[in-house]
């Protein structure tokens, strides 16, 4: 087999300062150790979720992948941590800090992990200019962001110069749903992730091809998590809209929806093999990445798993899922990791 690559994991500080303390505001996410191994995280006096040492720990992460057979763990942040909200220059602090944290895991165990960055996207000047010390100081093949920020769409003209400097350096840009659409209707029943998350990256991958950004950056190197969210089961319907109502869809120009599926990147964390092989009829393999959502309850539990076990694949098929569109997405070769295997150390 070759190199199992996870390109969507997300990893955390053990420890953050009080940033609301520091930034003289309320909004920003606090963490308490109240356990061993054990973490809550709250934002404005109320829980979020509770997280463990899988989230911190680079050597918890380590025995799991050896457990699992996971060569590489591509790192990001947690997309709550994205504060888009924020003053601009308090969320570039904050983004400089996620980053240096991820960059010195990396620079621990670079054979093991890789990292992306996260740019303070209310301010693109500022996004760009941390994307470059991501990219040429601190050597992230690229950065997370999230599938809007605030009024933002991603077709958005405040955003277009960041996805252009994203071009020019070749940097890989990973699009996480986050803040989600409908969130005032979706307070029950884990109902954001379930329903709102996939509506999210939809929506994102929409902007994207009918706001022309596909068509002005053909070597933009974009993949979206989640498998595409919905965008997948409802393309028929988005490619009979573009059909219908040409004068709304094609107001800048763009072709066919199914015409710039080969244009971009998804994870393949859909959850059931006949999921994957619809999305695989659509996208090929070539634009499938293996990607789990480590550590978190809606991730893959055995990564790679189900992949090594369809068998409607052929070899090449599942190598190129496990790990090689990883690898041709982020621009990197397999020199200089180590191949690991299940129960390896």
């Amino acid at each position: 087999m070759a190199l199992k690559i996870d390109l969507h994991t997300h990893i955390l500080p053990k420890q953050w300062p009080d940033l609301v303390e520091k930034y003289g505001y309320d909004g920003f996410v606090t963490i308490e150790h109240h356990a061993p191994c054990c973490a809550k995280l709250w934002k404005d006096g109320k829980f979020f979720r509770e997280v463990d040492d899988r989230c911190w720990d680079p050597v918890r992460r380590i025995e799991d992948c050896d457990r699992h057979g996971v060569d590489v763990q591509v790192l990001s942040t947690v997309p709550i941590m994205f504060s888009y909200w924020a003053k601009s220059q308090d969320a570039l602090d904050l983004s400089r800090f996620l980053n240096d944290q991820i960059a010195e895991v990396v620079k621990d165990r670079p054979d093991r992990f890789i990292g992306l960055g996260t740019v303070p996207l209310q301010d693109p000047d500022l996004a760009i200019q941390e994307l470059e010390r991501c990219v040429e100081d601190l050597g992230f093949p690229g950065v997370q962001i999230g599938t809007h920020c605030g009024e933002w769409n991603l077709d958005a003209p405040e955003l277009f110069p960041l996805f252009e400097r994203a071009q020019q350096l070749g940097a890989s840009i990973f699009v996480h749903p986050w803040d989600m659409l409908g969130a005032d209707r979706l307070g029950s029943y884990f109902l954001p992730w379930l329903v709102g998350m996939p509506a999210e990256t939809s929506l994102a991958i929409c902007s994207m091809i009918f706001g022309g950004v596909f068509d002005r950056l053909p070597d933009l190197k974009i993949c979206f998590a989640h498998g595409g969210g919905s965008f997948p089961g409802t393309l028929a319907r988005i490619e009979k809209g573009y059909h219908a109502r040409p004068d709304l869809c094609g107001v800048h120009g763009c072709g066919a929806p199914r015409e710039y599926i080969d244009r971009f990147y998804l994870d393949t964390l859909v959850h059931d093999p006949q999921a994957l092989e619809f999305v695989i009829d659509l996208f090929g393999t070539d634009h499938l990445a293996l990607g789990t959502d480590y550590p978190f309850p809606l991730g893959e539990d055995h990564p790679g798993l189900m992949i090594e076990q369809m068998n409607s694949l052929t070899v090449d098929q599942k190598n190129r899922l496990v790990g090689g569109t990883a690898l041709e997405f982020l621009g990197l070769s397999e020199s200089g990791f180590i191949r690991r295997s299940p129960g390896g150390s």
